[in-house]
């Protein structure tokens, strides 16, 4: 898989946050991938996206299947985001748009190739120094 990602921990909270994208080639053009959102802690098990990679450039398309429980009753809610990425990407970076449905305008991304997505070992992005 090649990973791109632009996660960092927030300096004064010590928050988890960015994107990851894990994309797994299909085939001439096919794609599947996992999209990883943090937003101040782990991102879970990722949302699965899939679509076409063809001359550099990306088009993925899911729906991210988001469980919350809400307080204090303690009831489970479910909600579901239509996700959207578009842009061009090589060895070295994925540069586009993410939009995210009722939770975020289409936004600009810049993620770096890296090894490997955070959730697997104690891997720093951005190491000290």
């Amino acid at each position: 898989m090649q990973v791109y990602s632009d996660v960092f921990v927030h300096p004064e909270t010590g928050d988890l946050l960015g994107y990851e994208l894990a994309i797994k080639r299909r085939g001439d053009s096919g794609a599947d991938a996992l999209l990883y959102v943090y937003e101040g802690g782990e991102a879970g098990d990722g949302i699965p996206l899939s679509g076409q990679i063809s001359n550099g450039r990306l088009s993925l398309s899911g729906t991210w299947v988001e469980r919350l429980t809400e307080h204090p009753s303690k009831k489970e809610i479910v909600e579901k985001h239509a996700v959207e990425i578009h842009g061009s990407l090589d060895l070295t970076v994925f540069r586009g748009k993410l939009a995210i449905g009722g939770m975020t305008d289409q936004e600009q991304i810049r993620l770096n190739r890296v090894k490997r997505i955070w959730n697997c070992g104690n891997w720093n992005p951005h190491p000290p120094g």
